[in-house]
């Protein structure tokens, strides 16, 4: 940098995850990170480092991922984002931008995250929702299913929907709201925690499934969770179907732009 005061930015952006390596970068640069990065690059003239509200997985997308990004200039809102969207391919592009404080932390700042999982239910595979939905051939109670959702708010250990590679310092999480609603042969599930483990959406996913299709009652689903094993649980579900979908954050750091979150209304 050449001494100019830093405008630290933040980004909206929102990706179709199926043809990139997930968020974090890595050699070879098939990585949201990486995508952005360069286009900063680009835009900017010289490197421009990204921090991130949550890192997704290979096959993930995301609705509204946040970023922020520190620069030696300042540009509009506008300029931001039609020039970085010049850069970057036709699956990323950032959906809005607003200068922030320095006080700002994408990652830190975030109070709670939100996911949603589509489920396509139906009999047989659909080939045009490969990448954009997991799927479940047995017919699936979605009443159920809630009723076992109830089960995990508040605070609890989730050691048992915990990935193996999972970096956290501790397996407690807090679950405020999970809202699973049907239109026709798509099922949506909804998230909303303070923060999540390493694969802990897509395994509670495959959980609720089993409850859904009668493999697990409400009383093996309470007895999985205070378990607090992994190999109790049901497998990880297919990362196809999971989306990033809102990061919310202290008011007085950042006026977050309204959006809908409803995948089953795009």
């Amino acid at each position: 940098m050449d001494g100019r005061p830093m405008q630290r930015v933040a980004l909206g952006v929102a990706y179709d995850g199926s043809s990139w390596r997930g968020w974090q970068t890595q050699p070879g640069g098939q990585t949201i990170q990486d995508q952005l990065e360069n286009a900063l690059h680009q835009f900017a003239g010289q490197p421009l480092p990204t921090i991130c509200a949550g890192r997704t997985d290979t096959g993930v997308h995301a609705l509204a991922q946040v970023v922020h990004v520190d620069a030696p200039f300042e540009r509009t809102e506008y300029a931001w984002i039609r020039g970085l969207n010049r850069y970057l391919p036709d699956s990323i592009a950032v959906q809005w931008a607003q200068p922030v404080s320095v006080e700002f932390h994408a990652r830190f700042s975030a109070q709670r995250r939100r996911y949603t999982y589509l489920i396509l239910n139906r009999a047989h595979r659909h080939p045009l929702w490969q990448t954009r939905a997991g799927w479940c051939f047995r017919p699936l109670d979605e009443t159920v299913m809630q009723q076992a959702a109830n089960l995990l708010l508040g605070e609890h250990d989730f050691s048992s929907y915990r990935s193996s590679e999972c970096q956290a310092a501790s397996p407690v999480r807090t679950m405020y709201q999970i809202q699973i609603h049907r239109r026709g042969e798509l099922l949506a599930l909804k998230f909303e925690a303070n923060a999540f483990l390493h694969h802990m959406v897509r395994n509670l996913v495959g959980e609720l499934v089993y409850v859904g299709h009668g493999r697990r009652s409400l009383s093996d689903f309470e007895r999985i969770l205070n378990a607090r094993d992994r190999t109790l649980a049901a497998p990880t579900y297919s990362a196809a179907g999971l989306y990033l979908t809102g990061v919310t954050y202290p008011q007085e750091l950042i006026a977050m732009p309204a959006q809908s979150d409803d995948l089953l209304a795009l």
